[in-house]
């Protein structure tokens, strides 16, 4: 069992410095941070997505994460604009950031991509093997005849990581909404979500 908690991906200097701010909020509600991204949608948005100790995150973590967070990120003021602020689970189609990540959805199809060559490509696509503390293993179908299937690759080296939407994953979010009935994320389409406008003035549900 990997013990290395640690997050790998691609982040831009204002994505990493948000997420510094984050991160010991989230966890102090015992919450994990997946991933922050600061796109520009509808002027500037800005994306934190989180998880609790199962892999979800229901709107009620949203609004507690929220209500902690916002007073702090009003004080620390990363962004030099007016943005609109999106709280929510990681989705079906989740992105996988954790050596932990690779070991829940071991057997699921992932796309990855590093940030440096190992055996002459950085993409990826295949079925999950599994992980430790230091690397991530995926299966090829592709791989040519003669050649191993199985690439194990260094987590220091990730740069971006997302489960694929198939069959499979959408059973095992079906299997999960049976155990959970209080959380639905059976929907590819659909995550728990929570957006506010750094006035107050929105806040809404999607489910």
């Amino acid at each position: 069992m990997a013990t290395n908690t640690k997050r790998y991906i691609r982040e831009s200097a204002l994505e990493a410095r948000i997420a510094g701010i984050v991160e010991p909020v989230a966890e102090s509600l015992g919450y994990d941070l997946v991933r922050i991204r600061v796109t520009n949608e509808n002027g500037c948005t800005l994306q934190i997505m989180c998880e609790d100790e199962t892999g979800r995150f229901a709107i009620e973590d949203c609004e507690k994460l929220h209500a902690d967070l916002n007073p702090i990120l009003d004080l620390e003021d990363p962004i030099d604009r007016e943005y609109h602020l999106e709280i929510s689970s990681p989705g079906v189609d989740r992105p996988l950031v954790r050596a932990r990540d690779f070991i829940t959805w071991a057997g699921h199809e992932a796309k990855i991509e590093l940030s440096d060559m190992v055996d002459g490509r950085k993409r990826f696509r295949g079925d999950i093997v599994g992980a430790d503390d230091e690397t991530f293993s995926i299966r090829l179908p592709d791989a040519p005849v003669g050649t191993e299937p199985v690439h194990t690759l260094p987590l220091s080296l990730l740069a971006d990581a997302k489960l694929l939407m198939t069959d499979k994953l959408l059973d095992a979010a079906r299997k999960a909404q049976e155990e959970h009935p209080d959380f639905d994320e059976t929907d590819e389409d659909v995550e728990t979500i929570y957006t506010d406008d750094t006035d107050g003035s929105d806040a809404d549900e999607r489910n």
